[in-house]
């Protein structure tokens, strides 16, 4: 995982990168504290929530080439290899 830091709040987050739709998100300290926008109030409390500042900034260093896709992939359980 790459250690990024969001370009609106400067909060730091680990990503792992493995298409262009798919990211892994893992938060160094609580989301809802440290990142302005989750802490907002929700009208739907079962929606899910994210960022849109984080996410672009993943998606801009993405297209710039800082961030790359992971290369590595886990065994699909009851798949035949």
């Amino acid at each position: 995982m790459r250690q990024v830091s969001c370009r609106h709040c400067g909060n730091r987050v680990l990503i792992e990168k493995y298409s262009n739709a798919h990211t892994s998100v893992q938060w160094l300290e609580d989301s809802e504290q440290v990142c302005p926008e989750l802490a907002r109030p929700s009208d739907n409390p079962y929606a899910q929530r994210s960022c849109s500042s984080l996410r672009q900034t993943i998606n801009d260093l993405a297209d710039a080439g800082a961030v790359e896709m992971s290369e590595r992939s886990y065994p699909v359980p009851g798949s035949l290899y």
